[in-house]
């Protein structure tokens, strides 16, 4: 009786032990297949970067001593890891390739003299933009930005950055004024309703675009821009000028068309340097018209240009005269 139950004890502790032998022997097979696959997975990721890498480097030119990665209308959502393999690049060209963001990895190409992401829906400037310190020019026009980081004063020598037609951008960070070798800014085709501090007080500006805006007046300190010479404003809604704008003196172009303006001030005829105006599809309350050229191309051109400002200050000025020479009547109207 008890040898019976010696060996029905025996025979469950087999059963036992075999069970969690085949259980641990499972286990490691699973644990095997993991292993297996991950392994491929990584040799996948590898295999694939060096692909995405080598169809990359199919896309960098060296034009004048300079390496160029040039990408346009192919489907690049977002910029593989594998690109800082390539950080001698100088200069990133990629337009119309859908991309969404700026990678973060920016920082790691320092010598990046031009960074042209130009037609892609990018929305955010990173804050590691600050980094390219070598960087100059940055080309984000027709994205989605609606905000600049303060880190782009570390651009410093920065010389040309345009950001038109982003459509949500309204506001610059007063940092941006710190960038003391930015000559051409372009802001056209935003929500700007006035000429930002930081435009302001850039002291190197020569060349400002603010067309397509929500501008209604300019600042009273706008001669702040000594170094200026274009200023487009067209299609806002500016109904005056201020009075300083006559101390913008190495400004030799204007272009104001398509605003709200009833008059032409006379303080324009003191920049000396002015070269070309366009004051066409404004609500001028005096009609000016200019003698005939036998130049017709000329005469369109300068119907609204300068010859047409000179003549209208002056018939301005001299149907004012008039209005004051005239007699009174005793009830202090004009006979």
């Amino acid at each position: 009786m008890t040898a019976v139950v010696c060996l029905g004890s025996i025979s469950n502790i087999k059963a036992l032990w075999e069970s969690r032998i085949q259980k641990h022997q499972e286990e490691l097979k699973e644990e095997s297949g993991r292993r297996g696959k991950a392994s491929v997975g990584e040799i996948s990721n590898v295999w694939e970067g060096r692909i995405q890498l080598s169809k990359l480097k199919e896309k960098v030119y060296n034009e004048d001593g300079r390496l160029i990665l040039r990408i346009e209308k192919e489907e690049w959502k977002t910029l593989p890891a594998c690109l800082v393999k390539l950080a001698q690049l100088q200069e990133w060209q990629l337009h119309r390739t859908s991309l969404t963001a700026i990678p973060t990895f920016i920082a790691n190409f320092n010598n990046l003299l031009v960074l042209d992401l130009s037609r892609n829906v990018i929305d955010k400037i990173p804050h590691e933009i600050g980094r390219l310190t070598k960087l100059r020019e940055l080309l984000l026009s027709y994205n989605r930005i609606a905000e600049v980081p303060a880190e782009i004063s570390g651009c410093e020598n920065l010389e040309r950055l345009e950001l038109a037609v982003n459509k949500d951008l309204s506001e610059l960070p007063y940092q941006l004024s710190k960038l003391t070798q930015l000559t051409h800014l372009d802001l056209s085709m935003n929500q700007f309703s006035t000429i930002p501090k930081a435009v302001l007080d850039l002291p190197a500006l020569e060349w400002l675009d603010m067309g397509s805006n929500k501008l209604k007046t300019l600042p009273q300190d706008i001669d702040k821009m000594q170094g200026l010479h274009t200023l487009w404003l067209q299609r806002n809604e500016i109904s005056q000028l201020p009075d300083s704008i006559r101390l913008l003196q190495n400004l030799s172009t204007l272009v104001l068309s398509n605003n709200r303006l009833r008059e032409i001030p006379a303080c324009l005829q003191s920049l000396e340097d002015l070269r070309f105006v366009n004051f066409r599809d404004n609500p001028l309350e005096l009609e000016v018209s200019l003698p005939p050229s036998e130049d017709e191309e000329e005469d369109e051109r300068e119907m609204f240009g300068l010859q047409f400002m000179h003549t209208y200050i002056k018939e301005s000025i001299r149907v004012r005269n008039r209005a004051n020479e005239l007699p009174k009547k005793d009830d202090g109207s004009f006979s």
